[in-house]
């Protein structure tokens, strides 16, 4: 009889905090309709968010054999529609191109290959200069390992790598490389020289969840601020006398900037700042001890902590918080922190409504979760697996590390 109490009270701990978790035939089933679903070659993965099996609640074994479904099915539509962009080495988008060219260096890694996306400098120029600037940078650096791809801008405006296309067709461009070139997403790099650094400065921290590293090269930011970059190392080179536009002064400003933001994180904003005693505009290609030290990091896309300062083209995700596609807010701020089953939005400005976006990497699904901010708990529950939501986030960006589970959305209280 001890015993027999002994065993009731150790099934009631291990109950305690754990929910009922999904009814299993169910969740066995939607995956079985998902597969059949597949099978029968949908115009596109978003055509399936609407189905009744979308919704069902998974357990988390068939949240796997659905995440693999899924990814299978959009690697094969990658292959089938998009493999002439990578050998006619062009992405489209409307009437703009963007032309690249690209060269591969050392032997494969087993997770992968990385991509380093190398901008050319020109800008507000005539064709010519920007097409000789281009050529220049197919050949500025090389690498010990990864694809060196320098694309060739499709403007020739002085913003040529930060107007809001530049983001649709860098997402577009890795989306393919991972499934047609194995390359590794958490190892994707971007780099550039004068313009180039212009939109290095721009695009690191508005597509942080991209990007393994990012290196500035004697370019100008504009402005921007660098909160976002708090996941993303960050390199900045300028010469000493490189006064045109105040690079060297502003580029000494913006390595004491990023100085202080690690200071107040200091788990976050690495960063290498380097300004060149003697140089002017042209570094002499002493700008390139970046790239090794680029290359020691990989990116966390489920980072603790996320910084995400909406500047130039908004977005509507970074790493696993989003905001409806409806909602997008230009210079909006959202910064949040994961413990456990515990998520804790620290501060939110111009935003009602978050999306956080889990799965099982970050926590165990099976149990509650906690959603709060500025004290009040905005969510405490289970976060359903569900098949819509692996279509949903897959679907809009093409990451396979940023793929979740299960998005609960939170609205903010408003400020009086």
């Amino acid at each position: 009889m001890r015993a027999f109490t002994i065993l009731l009270i150790g099934i009631a701990i291990v109950s305690i905090g754990r929910a009922a978790g999904p009814d299993a035939k169910r969740s066995g089933d939607a995956v079985t309709a998902l597969k059949s679903a597949l099978d029968e070659k949908p115009g596109s993965l978003a055509d399936l968010f609407t189905k009744d099996f979308a919704t069902i609640p998974l357990t988390k074994a068939d949240a796997l054999a659905a995440r693999n479904h899924i990814r299978e099915s959009h690697r094969a539509m990658i292959r089938a529609e998009r493999s002439l962009e990578i050998k006619n080495k062009m992405i489209k988008e409307g009437a703009l191109e963007m032309p690249f060219d690209f060269k591969t260096f050392g032997n494969k890694p087993k997770g992968g290959r990385s991509l380093w996306i190398s901008l050319h400098g020109g800008g507000g120029a005539p064709k010519q200069v920007n097409d000789q600037q281009w050529n220049n940078q197919k050949r500025l650096y090389t690498l010990d390992e990864g694809i060196y791809l320098a694309p060739r801008a499709p403007t020739n405006t002085w913003n040529l790598w930060h107007e809001g296309h530049i983001d649709r067709m860098f997402s577009r461009l890795i989306e393919n490389l991972i499934v047609l070139e194995d390359v590794n997403p958490d190892r994707v790099y971007v780099l550039g020289y004068s313009a180039g650094g212009d939109g290095v400065y721009q695009l690191a921290p508005r597509m942080a969840d991209h990007w393994a590293a990012a290196a500035m090269m004697a370019g100008h930011p504009n402005g921007v601020p660098l909160l976002s970059l708090r996941n993303v190392p960050f390199a900045l080179q300028v010469g000493a006398n490189d006064g045109a536009y105040n690079r060297n002064k502003i580029g000494t400003e913006y390595g004491q900037m990023l100085d202080a933001l690690q200071k107040s994180d200091p788990k976050g904003y690495q960063h290498f700042v380097k300004i060149h005693e003697g140089k002017g505009h042209w570094m002499n290609l002493e700008d390139k001890a970046a790239l090794p030290w680029m290359a020691k990091f990989q990116r966390d896309s489920i980072p603790e902590r996320v910084v995400w300062k909406q500047s130039g083209a908004a977005h509507d995700r970074s790493y696993w918080l989003a905001v409806p596609a409806d909602k997008v807010t230009g210079g909006s701020l959202i910064t949040a922190q994961r413990a456990m089953q515990t998520i804790e939005i620290t501060s939110a400005e111009n935003v009602a409504t978050v999306l956080v976006r889990l799965d099982d990497r970050m926590l165990d699904l099976d149990k509650p979760v906690s959603i709060s901010f500025g004290g009040k708990v905005l969510h405490n529950g289970i976060a359903p697996r569900t098949i819509g939501t692996l279509i949903k986030t897959l679907a809009n960006r093409g990451d396979p590390k940023l793929i979740f589970d299960s998005e609960i959305s939170v609205s903010l209280p408003v400020s009086k």
